[in-house]
């Protein structure tokens, strides 16, 4: 199903991770967070439908906010503050 992305919130850097799999996209992610401040917004773009639960649990493990998960047919986008 597809969704239309609103309201969608300003980003201080992205991580295009498309056409890598898992565990390519969290370990690209866990390096790109290495070089940003803290309350910083990492906009994610993936690929691989496993980023669904992959990218929520990094957050989780790592006290990041999921401010929004956003799908359209193959392509996902995620916006992550970090902690």
């Amino acid at each position: 199903m597809s969704e239309i992305i609103k309201d969608v919130p300003h980003h201080d850097a992205l991580l295009d991770t498309s056409g890598l799999y898992c565990p390519e996209p969290i370990m690209l992610m866990h390096n790109k967070v290495r070089d940003m401040a803290s309350g910083d917004v990492l906009k994610v773009i993936a690929t691989d439908p496993a980023t669904t639960r992959d990218v929520p649990k990094f957050c989780q493990f790592l006290g990041h906010e999921l401010l929004q998960q956003t799908s359209d047919s193959d392509q996902y986008w995620y916006f992550i503050r970090l902690a």
